[in-house]
């Protein structure tokens, strides 16, 4: 059995005023405890794993491709393998939560998940429409 106590937490600041810390983790799948300081923006980004989890305290906005959905204390949430999505916290005092990811994840370079994000909405066109140089 994998136990890990509150001060056995390691906390990593992936982007300013976000911080995940690894819980358990299993064959299938890996936990997360996260807090998101108040102004800040965790950015959006797509993998493979699915991703479930809980608030425990705070308001966060999670943001997503054609959509924004508030997420309060005692609310869960599923992102799907793939979809995009972020996470802001727009209030006054830090949001806190737990993450569930299957399978597990590895830690991911959140600049260049970021700036793959960016290239990756840079280089999708309209169907129907060539990209010009205008």
């Amino acid at each position: 059995m994998e136990h890990v106590t509150e001060p056995d937490r390691e906390f990593d600041e992936v982007v300013e005023g976000v911080r995940l810390a690894d819980l358990a983790t299993g064959a299938r799948s890996s936990m997360k405890f996260w807090r998101i300081e108040p102004g800040a923006t965790l950015p959006a980004h797509r993998h493979h794993n699915e991703q479930i989890g809980f608030v425990v305290s705070g308001v966060l906005t999670a943001v997503l491709e054609d959509e924004e959905r508030e997420l309060r204390p005692g609310d869960s949430y599923a992102f799907m393998s793939d979809e995009l999505h972020g996470a802001e916290n727009r209030g006054d005092e830090p949001a806190v939560g737990v993450g569930v990811l299957s399978p597990p994840r590895s830690e991911p370079d959140w600049g260049t998940a970021a700036r793959e994000t960016e290239t990756n909405a840079e280089s999708e066109v309209e169907p129907g429409r060539a990209e010009s140089d205008d």
